[in-house]
């Protein structure tokens, strides 16, 4: 029924304004009449007549419209609250209002969501390659070499690399390369990939032989070394621009002596095996340090070649292996040191016959603000600080979410 007054239902009228019906209900005239006393059907009004209602998303508490998206530092009162971007269309939800580093999630006529970021250094080492077997055998090439620490060097002396930006619940993947099989009857084979992201350091080439004299071209961190055989001295492979240097040159052999070129290091090219009668295999060549773990630590050394005398060469600094120097039965070339992507040792001889040593297997090493540090990850990284960083080191592979 309609909600008005007649006269006859007026008891009293007090000089306040106050008026007092029949049924005892008292309102003052220049006031809300109580809702309780409101029954049945109210009588349409003019809309001109109701004030205080939001009639645009700009004037609700919980929303925002804009010309500009909002930003991390945009601090809502509340999640949830609604921020329009009138000129692009893009809208987004708070769903995180930590001050300061406030997450707004896209939810229609754009992409990409507004979050804090964070940096991570990381050093990033490729498996390294096995040396040459059968004979006279190549080291291994270390595995490819991609810093972004402090600016320190990358491989083959290259400019160091920039700091991945990290979007915080982003799962970046980590790969760590396995070392080099060695193998007796052949040239050695390559190290595995190291991959953080999309920051992939290529393992170190496998080392060649005297029945397979080089091992063939392809993309190496470090080249290998060139197998020992008569007559020209056998080149090594190429290392990778911004990763490691060339495997060195196989000496040929006089009268049963020969000797295998080193493999390329981080540093510096693997060196040229000595020549004609000389029976020294070549040096690794040497890798390179790095702070990243708080401590300077040398990796990705070049694997040594293998010789035909007494004379046994030298795994390049960074876990490269020893190259096997023999005056008569065989024998087998140095491992590269795990998780360094050092090289491996050729092998020796002419009498017999051996095997050369297997390539050391990578590693991936992050570097980030402990402020920033989310605590999740996957493989078993050992985890650690050095002034206000966290370092992860990973010795195989895993995950680490942002």
């Amino acid at each position: 029924m309609a909600a008005k007054i007649k006269v006859d239902e007026i008891e009293t009228l007090d000089g306040a304004g106050n008026i007092t019906l029949n049924n005892s209900i008292t309102m003052a005239t220049n006031k809300t009449l109580p809702a309780a006393s409101l029954t049945g059907t109210l009588p349409a009004i003019s809309g001109a007549n109701l004030t205080g209602l939001a009639s645009t998303f700009a004037t609700l508490t919980d929303t925002t419209v804009s010309t500009s998206n909002p930003t991390v530092s945009t601090n809502p009162s509340a999640t949830g609250h609604l921020w329009i971007n009138k000129t692009t269309g893009a809208s987004y939800i708070a769903t995180d209002i930590t001050g300061g580093a406030n997450v707004w999630t896209n939810v229609g006529g754009g992409s990409g969501d507004i979050r804090t970021t964070y940096t991570i250094d990381y050093l990033v080492v490729g498996g390294g390659g096995a040396g040459g077997g059968y004979a006279r055998g190549g080291g291994g090439g270390a595995g490819g070499y991609r810093n972004s620490y402090n600016s320190e060097t990358s491989g083959r002396n290259s400019s160091s690399e920039t700091a991945l930006t990290a979007i915080p619940t982003t799962v970046y993947t980590v790969t760590v390369g396995a070392g080099g099989t060695a193998v007796y009857y052949d040239f050695g084979l390559p190290g595995g990939n190291s991959v953080f992201n999309t920051v992939t350091s290529y393992g170190g080439g496998g080392g060649g032989s005297q029945s397979n004299k080089a091992r063939p071209e392809g993309t190496y961190g470090s080249g290998a070394g060139g197998g020992g055989t008569g007559g020209t001295g056998l080149v090594g492979s190429n290392g990778n621009a911004g990763q490691g240097f060339d495997g060195g040159t196989g000496g040929n052999y006089d009268g049963g002596t020969g000797m295998g070129g080193g493999g390329g290091g981080a540093s510096a090219n693997g060196y040229v095996a000595g020549g004609s009668g000389d029976g020294t295999g070549g040096d690794g060549g040497a890798g390179l340090a790095s702070s990243i773990t708080g401590s300077s630590v040398t990796r990705a050394g070049g694997g040594g070649g293998g010789g035909s005398n007494a004379n046994q060469s030298v795994g390049g600094a960074g876990g490269g292996g020893a190259g096997h120097g023999s005056d008569g039965p065989h024998g087998n070339g140095v491992a590269g040191t795990a998780n360094t992507g050092g090289g491996g040792g050729g092998t020796s001889g002419s009498a017999s016959y051996g095997t050369g040593g297997a390539g050391g297997s990578g590693v991936v090493i992050l570097r980030m603000a402990t402020a920033s540090y989310s605590g999740t990850s996957t493989g078993s990284p050992t985890v650690s600080t050095s002034g206000s960083d966290t370092i992860l080191v990973f010795n195989s592979s895993g995950t680490y979410t942002a």
